[in-house]
């Protein structure tokens, strides 16, 4: 169903100990479909924890987790495998494949999940997207290690796209970049946003400045639980003394 959220997630405990000892207490969240959504807060909120519930690769100790419809913790190795392809992610380092060129690193996911296509056709699809991502072409034939950040970032956006995800999830992209290249991954995210139209995208961040400027949703952890969950504006609204100083903090850094 369309009008479904693309994630719900219900009463979800995490404990990695089996005792009480709780990273997730009770996280009860829905993000909308088609939404950019931000997920914030201090180090060691659950964020982390929380996205690898997401993903599938974590299952909650109680509660659930529904993600395009599906609970993830009812699906098999196999299904979840499959299921996966419906996401996209863009990590932290953009984590290319050191000894494969630019576009044998978006051509991966393709060969590994669309095999029924021919050669020539996971080669143009992955050359239309390092062109989406803005990639000059000159630098398709190039490592990883003679590259820029940034085109780094480019090519693990576009490898990210390569199997059209409905769900797009940014592992704090812009975490160890200057000003300057954080600025380009923020817009290029929200361009990618934009031109995707239905498409979910989930961007955990440090970044407040950049939370507050292009997303339509955004979250604040705190201490395993959803502090607030709402507009950019409703966070500049809040009596949350908390948030308030999570927001006066993200705008001395604008």
């Amino acid at each position: 169903m369309m009008n479904e959220p693309a994630v719900v997630m219900k009463d979800v405990m995490k404990s990695f100990d089996g005792g009480k000892d709780y990273v997730l207490k009770g996280i009860n969240m829905e993000i909308p479909r088609g939404s950019l959504t931000a997920i914030i807060g201090f180090s060691g909120t659950g964020k982390s924890v929380m996205l690898k519930h997401l993903l599938g690769l974590y299952k909650p100790t109680s509660g659930s987790v529904r993600v395009l419809g599906t609970d993830l913790s009812k699906l098999s190795p196999d299904q979840l495998t499959k299921f996966r392809c419906r996401f996209g992610v863009l990590f932290q380092s953009a984590a290319l494949f050191d000894d494969n060129t630019v576009l044998e690193n978006v051509c991966f996911p393709l060969y590994e999940h669309r095999r029924d296509l021919k050669e020539a056709q996971v080669v143009r699809i992955a050359e239309q997207k390092l062109e989406e991502v803005g990639l000059d072409p000159k630098h398709f034939g190039k490592l990883p290690s003679q590259i820029s950040g940034g085109m780094q970032k480019r090519t693990g956006l576009a490898r990210a796209l390569a199997l059209d995800p409905e769900i797009l999830i940014y592992d704090e992209p812009t975490t160890g970049l200057d000003p300057i290249l954080t600025e380009m991954v923020d817009n290029l995210i929200l361009s990618t946003h934009k031109s995707r139209p239905g498409t979910t995208s989930i961007m955990v961040s440090h970044d407040l400045s950049a939370a507050f400027r292009i997303a339509d949703h955004i979250v604040m952890l705190d201490s395993g639980k959803v502090l607030l969950f709402g507009t950019p504006e409703d966070f500049f609204k809040t009596d949350i003394e908390l948030v308030k100083k999570f927001v006066n903090k993200g705008m001395k850094h604008q």
